[in-house]
């Protein structure tokens, strides 16, 4: 037997639960599903006509930079082919001025010897007759002959083994030459086949659609003008072909606590959420561990990458798919603009996502807004670009859950931040219950009743308060008038930081749990909720 949910002034049907009447209060209804906003377009249809033709010169660019193996990496190939090119060059020019230097040598050594005969003929004259000096100048003559007979051979035994040793060195140069222009050859085709982006091809003619997504994403950041675009796209492979060399070279560190980090649900429109939780920063030991250094601050910017990358991996690039993050920082206990290696990480990871993630957060909620922010955001707005600022969205702390409510469901948002959402949670499921809602305005009081209509039944609810500070308690009240209330939650004042509540509560006898919010304040609260209800006699079942 289905559930009759008893309604009065406008009170809409809650969920249904076996075996129970609920009744709530009146003016409660469903939460009805609102979107809280859309990405742009990325179907051709979609685009308007600029837009559609920046796009097809874009395609253009980049399937010939590509199929030229001119897009990124082929730089490296070509250099080292021209570097063997240089090298073979060098050798023949060290070749040259080397026998060059040789022969200016041996031309250096004759006239010297010649000097010398001149000057021992000279002195011959004063001491000897003139046929003396002639005999002994044709004697120095022959020894000079007999001298250069012994070496002539010795040298150009030299001078051969040099030219041999010489063409071997340029043979292995050219051969090296000849090996890098058929690597770089080789590159060329790998790349023509393979180059990819974020798990997406980026060769146009491919034909997969997700390569327009992509392409459309780098535009954007560059107001769709095409070759800003293609400079933006050629940086960032150049870039991830730098930092996944550096990432597979250096150490993993697991300085930065698990949570710091996460994706946990989505939003309204399917967005991925990844929150971001600063105050575990707090901690000095922590702190120092991850930030505390050069070294530090480089780990953590591996860490941030890695843990972006993984996020990335979880989107859909295709048309219409949700391409994007909605991301989530709580500066809640974050150590703030006094910390100086703080402020650098900020602005690192800022630049590097900004430069080389483009598009890929739809929205970027800061929650737990401190003033000091406020101070701390003018160290680096300056330097984002206007697409990005428009982004950002700040919650100060009693602002929470009613900003993150616009973009999430209520049933998504983690019970932390004022949500129905609670880790390995196994009492509700999303076809468990519809979310029903309550407004209470300012000093007035609302309750909401949920009614079993016979004994032996338990009853399970979550409830949240837009921004809580109001009075709440719960009681059971049976259908038998005489009966005693019973108290399931003592009256008490609840803060504007509280938690979702969660409760059940098993009961013996038909009758109704009664929720009481009991608003003081001069505005008006809003009250969400949800429940089920299990009797024995449908646990037999």
């Amino acid at each position: 037997m289905g559930v009759e949910v008893v309604s009065g002034g406008g009170v809409e049907a809650v969920a249904p639960a076996k075996e129970v009447s609920v009744a709530v209060a009146p003016g409660a209804a469903a939460v009805a599903k609102n979107t809280s906003f859309r990405e742009e377009s990325n179907r051709l249809g979609d685009l308007k006509d600029g837009e559609r033709k920046a796009l097809a010169e874009l395609r253009a660019k980049v399937e010939e930079a590509i199929v030229e193996g001119k897009l990124f990496d082929l730089e490296d190939s070509a250099t080292a082919a021209t570097g063997s090119k240089v090298k073979v060059e060098k050798k023949k020019k060290e070749k040259k001025e080397g026998k060059k230097k040789k022969e200016k040598v041996a031309a250096e050594k004759k006239a010297e010897g010649d000097v010398k005969v001149e000057a021992a003929a000279a002195v011959t004259e004063e001491k000897k007759t003139e046929e003396e000096a002639k005999e002994e100048v044709e004697v120095v003559e022959e020894n000079k002959a007999e001298e250069a007979k012994v070496a002539e051979p010795a040298e150009e035994k030299k001078e051969e083994a040099e030219e041999k040793k010489d063409e071997e060195e340029e043979a292995a140069a050219a051969e090296d030459a000849g090996e890098a222009e058929k690597a770089a050859q080789a590159a060329a085709v790998i790349i023509d086949k393979d180059v990819a982006l974020w798990g997406v091809p980026l060769l146009p003619s491919k034909g997969d659609e997700a390569t327009d997504v992509v392409l459309l994403k780098f535009l954007r950041a560059r107001d769709f003008k095409a070759g800003a675009a293609f400079e933006m796209l050629r940086r960032t492979l150049r870039w991830r072909r730098d930092w996944n060399h550096l990432a597979t070279t250096s150490s993993s560190d697991d300085a930065v606590p698990e949570g710091a980090c996460r994706l946990d649900g989505a939003d309204r429109e399917g967005h991925p959420v990844c929150y971001n939780a600063l105050g575990v920063f707090a901690d000095e030991a922590v702190y120092r561990a991850a930030l505390g250094d050069g070294e530090g601050r480089a780990r953590f910017l591996r860490w941030r990458v890695s843990a972006m990358e993984s996020h990335v991996a979880q989107l859909d690039f295709a048309p219409g798919g949700a391409a994007s993050l909605l991301q989530v920082t709580d500066l809640k206990g974050s150590p703030g603009p006094a910390r100086k290696d703080f402020r650098v990480a900020v602005r690192q990871v800022v630049d590097l996502f900004q430069d080389n993630y483009p598009e890929l957060v739809a929205r970027n909620i800061l929650i737990n807004v401190p003033f000091s922010y406020y101070a701390f955001s003018t160290l680096f707005y300056p330097f984002l670009t206007q697409r990005t600022k428009s982004k950002f969205v700040v919650a100060r702390p009693s602002k929470v859950t009613e900003t993150l409510l616009k973009y999430i469901p209520i049933e998504a948002i983690p019970v932390k931040y004022g949500g129905l959402k609670r880790d390995g949670d196994t009492e509700f499921s999303a076809e468990d219950a519809e979310i029903a809602e309550v407004v209470v305005k300012a000093s007035s009081t609302e309750t909401i009743e949920i009614e079993a209509t016979e004994g032996d039944t338990t009853l399970t609810w979550d409830l949240t308060v837009l921004g809580w500070e109001v009075s709440y308690k719960e009681e059971f009240v049976p259908s038998d008038e005489g009966s005693y209330t019973i108290v399931v939650s003592k009256g008490r004042k609840m803060g504007a930081a509280e938690e979702a509540v969660r409760n059940s509560f098993r009961a013996g006898e038909p009758g109704k749990v009664v929720i009481t919010v009991e608003n003081a304040t001069r505005g008006k609260k809003k009250v969400m909720f949800r429940h089920k209800a299990k009797s024995s006699s449908a646990k037999k079942c």
